[in-house]
């Protein structure tokens, strides 16, 4: 498996495995083996070898966006805007307290960074600057931004006639546009933003949008590439429709109510374990109209891309609707996609047992699927350990990826563990008749001559090789230089 050189540089950002997975996993493998298996991960899809110790490359925010995240976002971005006392427009009490606990809501969802705006923050110069500035600057292109706001909103005719709303920041008045966060302003802060997802929540009358059509659930939800989630989109919820207001109870909004109920799992009906937001949309339309004895209207729209926006990532594959893959194209693209998710998740160092259940799922969908047969293996091997398993696994990725080196190598290093030496020199014997270059073969070569079979000399042998080609292990140039110091009998 290749990967352009921009993939490449942000699976460089990733630390080794055995901080990515844990150092519980990688405590129960010895330190020339740890060497050896430690880097496997990346060795897989960068097919070239990674040097150095458990560091990272530092790059550039904009260099780390490029490529794709560890998973399904790289980032996550909660815009949190309450303005309750106001210069010029009528105070809105319990605004900041609602906002308050939306941002502690999305700090319980895991969003990375959850950056507030009260009151006087929250000014026509600040809200502009971080829409025109801050946000598209930072903001990478796998990421999910939700912007919440909580606060008054005022209405103007465009030149066509039509009613457009606007937010109105803290210095501004409720009837004057001019210094006004209008629905095109949002529009165009969209359209610049890199943001794979970009989610509005807006508590607050706003309206004049103009909308795409309505997602429709995909064939195997967020873990197919053509997926929803994989798809870019721009969506909107607002709290009332026009003319209406946003009903406050005693002093906090129905709306942002109903809201943290929703986000808190409520609103994902279908009981799936993924929280979309057009779910958690026709949810707050829902539940607000029947509060509010029909006297407020949330709307739910779309108004860019053909995406949606994950909220709560759950632990099922697909979503409800829909039929599993048919034809055997979608039957591969099910389990590349099953694959690349598994792979996300080591790389994260979430749960490998669910990465398991991935490649599991991949190997039904295509049970010719080498690369998954690989990574089981490997993950057999040192992460949830079950050498019988592993071996099962390696045996399958051996026969249905003999191009791929890691097949034979991984197989390698289950037989060594096994205590089958010789079936050990044999599997990373084939590891380098596909790749004669591969310095791992040649370190565990090394290591399995003299720790197992008694063979100094090519020991010494693969270790050299193993330095030839760039290897830095102490190990290696240790056994090496004591060689060269030893007279020849």
């Amino acid at each position: 498996m290749q990967l352009n050189l921009v993939v490449a540089q942000r699976l460089l950002a990733i630390p080794f495995l055995d901080t990515c997975l844990g150092r519980r996993y990688a405590d129960s493998v010895n330190n020339s083996r740890r060497h050896s298996g430690k880097k496997f991960l990346r060795l897989l899809v960068l097919g070239a070898y990674v040097f150095g110790g458990c560091s990272m490359v530092a790059l550039s925010t904009a260099e780390a966006q490029l490529g794709k995240p560890e998973g399904l976002y790289y980032k996550s971005w909660a815009i949190i805007i309450g303005i309750e006392n106001y210069v010029l427009a009528p105070p809105l009490p319990g605004a900041i307290s609602d906002a308050k606990k939306v941002a502690e809501a999305f700090r319980r969802l895991g969003f990375d960074e959850v950056i507030e705006f009260y009151d006087k923050e929250a000014s026509s110069r600040r809200l502009h600057q971080l829409l025109n500035d801050m946000l598209p600057r930072k903001v990478g292109r796998m990421d999910r931004l939700v912007i919440f706001y909580a606060g008054h909103a005022g209405f103007m005719q465009d030149p066509d006639g039509q009613d457009r709303g606007y937010l109105v920041p803290f210095d501004a008045q409720v009837n004057n546009v001019a210094k006004s966060i209008t629905v095109e302003h949002l529009k165009e802060f969209t359209r610049r933003s890199a943001s794979k997802h970009t989610l509005l929540i807006l508590d607050a009358p706003v309206f004049g949008w103009e909308t795409t059509a309505p997602p429709v659930l995909s064939l195997e939800g967020r873990l197919a590439p053509e997926s929803d989630t994989e798809r870019r989109a721009v969506q909107v919820i607002s709290a009332a429709g026009k003319g209406e207001a946003s009903v406050r109870f005693e002093k906090s909004s129905r709306f942002v109510q109903t809201l943290l109920t929703g986000l808190s799992g409520d609103a994902d009906l279908d009981g799936n374990g993924w929280l979309m937001a057009s779910e958690l949309g026709g949810y707050l339309m829902r539940q607000v109209e029947v509060a509010s004895n029909g006297t407020q209207h949330p709307s739910s729209l779309r108004i860019d891309g053909d995406g949606d926006t994950a909220l709560v990532e759950g632990r099922k594959s697909a979503f409800t609707l829909g039929v599993g893959p048919q034809t055997p194209s979608e039957r591969q693209q099910a389990a590349k996609a099953q694959y690349e998710q598994a792979f996300a998740l080591l790389q994260e160092g979430k749960s490998a047992e669910e990465a398991l259940e991935r490649l599991d799922r991949a190997i039904s969908y295509d049970p010719t699927y080498g690369d998954a047969y690989v990574l089981k293996s490997y993950v057999r091997l040192e992460v949830v350990p079950n050498l019988d398993e592993a071996l099962a696994t390696g045996l399958l990725a051996a026969k249905y990826a003999p191009e791929n080196p890691d097949s034979f190598y991984i197989l390698g290093l289950v037989h060594e563990k096994r205590g089958n030496f010789l079936e050990a020199e044999a599997a990373l014997r084939r590891a380098l008749r596909v790749n004669n270059s591969y310095p791992d073969v040649y370190f565990a070569l090394g290591t399995l001559y003299a720790d197992h079979l008694n063979d100094q000399p090519k020991s010494v042998e693969a270790f050299r090789r193993y330095l030839e080609l760039g290897g830095t292990h102490a190990r290696a140039q240790a056994a090496v230089s004591q060689a060269d110091r030893t007279p020849t009998p």
